[in-house]
């Protein structure tokens, strides 16, 4: 049975930092595409980044430079490292695979705040 369980979210002051972390079980994670979104209130879902098998890395626009997605294969997970947060990164971010088909986990709460 396929599950990516996200953790790590959480509040945080702007300026700071969290680190979001995906498990995936059941077979999916080899020559998967990775990627983080996140959906804010009212608001489409958006993608944050990606990262392939082999490690290359895409980011949008407004978090070059402050995120960085990894994954470590052996260990079957993918994290994302979020610096400089500000209030508008404030989300549920959802980690998802790509392999074959979209496999998505349940999302984690950031809220960005003084």
């Amino acid at each position: 049975q396929v599950q990516l369980v996200e953790s790590g979210g959480g509040l945080v002051q702007p300026g700071g930092s969290l680190r979001l972390s995906c498990a995936a079980s059941g077979g999916i994670f080899s020559g998967s595409v990775a990627r983080w979104y996140r959906q804010a209130p009212g608001k489409q879902r958006e993608l944050v980044a990606s990262i392939t098998y082999g490690g290359t890395t895409v980011y949008a626009d407004s978090v070059k430079g402050r995120f960085t997605i990894s994954r470590d294969n052996a260990k079957n997970t993918v994290s994302l490292l979020m610096n400089s947060l500000k209030s508008e990164d404030t989300a549920v971010y959802y980690c998802n695979l790509a392999r074959l088909r979209d496999y998505w986990g349940q999302g984690t709460q950031v809220t960005v705040s003084s």
